[in-house]
């Protein structure tokens, strides 16, 4: 096996909204705030190589709506999905599998695109099977009016049309090891409902890829969780007990929406459970 960070873009959020009801003067300290209150976002996706098989987890916003809507967003920087997996040697079409721990926009739109003339919209990855979970296919499908805007139909309906769409079996339990992908998956619903974070085995390490569990280090503090969490008081309580697991199992935390941050480690304190190091990706697999 053989990982890759794949970074797909940056654009940015308003603070408050990524902070909830903690005070600009705390989040400011981890994550400074434009004159327009924006912070800096990653869009940082991972490719997993294992035997003929080329799995992309996340694929960012892509580019298919218009100005006006990436105008909210304040794109900055020059990665890309098509750049960043040749840096490796990869092209899109190698792809063989794309797993989206969920479906809002910034995490599933360069999974379609649109097709050559512009009149109707295609798979992105032509090779790849779209991993979901039919719960939270369900639930992005006929979504909330507080999760409408994230739920694109553009990005989502054109998956089943081409007939690559496949669902991940919801565990009874909170985990589920999947054998076709190869890696275990934590699901939570504090954000959205049936979230998937996947658990890695990688060089003697476990490397979680967060999503949007936990969005950047600043969000480490428990009180600290996005206002655009459907069930906040549930976040809490998953990422307390996922923090406490990541101290006392020496897990490294794959940051997906952390723009100046790749990887991070976490450890018990008297104040609850803290930064403990910070990584780049290379540092800590390929040095």
């Amino acid at each position: 096996m053989k990982l890759y960070p794949i970074e797909s873009g940056n654009f940015k959020l308003d603070g408050g909204a990524m902070f909830g009801v903690v005070p600009k003067t705390l989040w400011n300290r981890t994550n400074p705030a434009d004159a327009n209150n924006l912070i800096d976002i990653a869009a940082r996706c991972l490719l997993i190589e294992i035997g003929n098989r080329l799995i992309l987890i996340d694929t960012g916003m892509g580019n298919k709506q218009d100005d006006k809507f990436f105008g909210h967003y304040a794109l900055w920087g020059n990665d890309s999905i098509d750049g960043s997996l040749a840096q490796h040697g990869f092209h899109r079409n190698d792809i063989t599998d794309v797993f989206m721990t969920h479906l809002h926009f910034d995490h599933c739109g360069g999974s379609i695109q649109w097709n050559k003339d512009r009149t109707s919209y295609e798979p992105a990855f032509k090779n790849a099977r779209f991993w979901t979970n039919e719960n939270h296919w369900q639930w992005a499908t006929n979504p909330n009016a507080r999760e409408k805007a994230s739920f694109l139909k553009e990005n989502i309906l054109p998956m089943q049309e081409s007939g690559h769409l496949q669902f991940i079996t919801s565990p009874q339990a909170d985990y589920s090891y999947n054998n076709d992908l190869g890696f275990s998956i934590l699901f939570v619903d504090g954000h959205t409902e049936k979230q998937m974070i996947p658990h890695i085995q990688y060089k003697g390490k476990t490397l979680v890829f967060m999503a949007d569990l936990l969005p950047t280090v600043g969000h480490i503090p428990l009180p600290y969780v996005m206002g655009y969490d459907t069930r906040p008081l549930l976040t809490l309580e998953e990422k307390k007990k996922f923090l406490e697991k990541a101290a006392d199992e020496g897990y490294y935390l794959f940051l997906e929406h952390d723009a100046h941050n790749q990887v991070c480690t976490v450890q018990h304190t008297e104040k609850g459970v803290r930064l403990k190091e910070i990584f780049t990706f290379n540092e800590l697999f390929n040095s």
